[in-house]
Formats: C-alpha cells, structure tokens, sequence
C-alpha cells in the first residue's frame, strides 16, 4: 500500500493517514424486515490540521443496473486516535441517531463498537453496533453489524470502496 502522509497531519493521527481521501463504490445491505438492498456510497475523511479526521459518508439505494433509485442514509462524525491506537469516534446519522464508538488501529484494519447511542423519539433504536474498517486489496472495505427492533447482533451493511483520484 503506496501513500503519502499528507501535509500538516496531526502526528496523532498517523495511524488513520491511509484513510483520508474520497472512497467511492458500491455495496449491499439485509436486515430482517427489510428487503434485501444495493446501494451506492461515497466516504471522506478529511483533516484541517487538529488531532481528529472529519468524515463524512453518503449512500444511494441503487437497481440492478446500479443506477440510483433514490436516496438513502448520511452520516457524519470525527474521528480521533489516542495513546497510537485506541480509536474514539461519534457519528451523527441523518435518521435521527447519534453514537459513539470505541475501537482500535491495527495497521490497515481498524474494529470498532458503539459504545453509547442516542435516537431521537422518531427514531429506531440502535441496541449494538460494530464497524469494521479495512484497507484490502487497494480498497476501503466497510461492514456494519447492529441490533435493533429486538434482534440480535447481525450483518446489515457492507461495502467495497475504491480512492478517487483528485
């Protein structure tokens, strides 16, 4: 993996420079009660300097095709390392939740759980969540595991991204 740690990095965040950039691709999701889905979704991480990464990411639903349909989930969040490889982050999504997620750095891998959640009164609850992070075969690889509406821990979401070049 050939990068470059980009000017007026935050030496805490050395561990997360492969990340920064715009990731974009295509994914599926299932959940019970939902129809299976595709989607697609575009990732940033971005940095001005201080010790936390902004992220911000966006999904489309998307046919067949992977033509978009309609769309579908936003959310944004900071992201900050501590002591090289603990990993702190809060994410805000556009259907009304908030959580926060404690994880770890390994190399390109990064696993991460929620750690505490917030839903506005219109919103499901998230019970349980996990993420994982991952730098495979020179693309982002992105799953999301949650517990809502009374099921266990399970496979919602995943995806596999590639860097857009700027």
């Amino acid at each position: 993996m050939v990068f470059i740690i980009p000017e007026n990095l935050h030496e805490d965040l050395y561990p997360l420079a492969w990340m920064i950039g715009t990731w974009t691709g295509t994914g599926r999701g299932e959940y019970p009660g939902i129809e299976p889905f595709q989607f697609a979704q575009e990732v940033t991480f971005n940095h001005d300097g201080r010790n936390f990464l902004n992220y911000y990411s966006r999904t489309w639903l998307i046919d067949d095709n992977k033509d978009i349909t309609a769309p579908f989930e936003s959310e944004t969040g900071f992201w900050r390392v501590r002591e090289k490889k603990i990993l702190e982050v809060v994410i805000a999504q556009s259907q009304g939740i908030s959580e926060g997620w404690v994880g770890v750095v390994e190399g390109a891998k990064i696993q991460m759980a929620m750690d505490r959640g917030y839903s506005t009164p219109s919103a499901n609850i998230v019970d349980e969540g996990q993420r994982l992070y991952g730098h495979v075969e020179g693309e982002l690889f992105y799953a999301y595991d949650m517990a809502m509406n009374g099921h266990e821990l399970q496979a919602y979401m995943w995806s596999s991204l590639a860097r857009k070049e700027e």
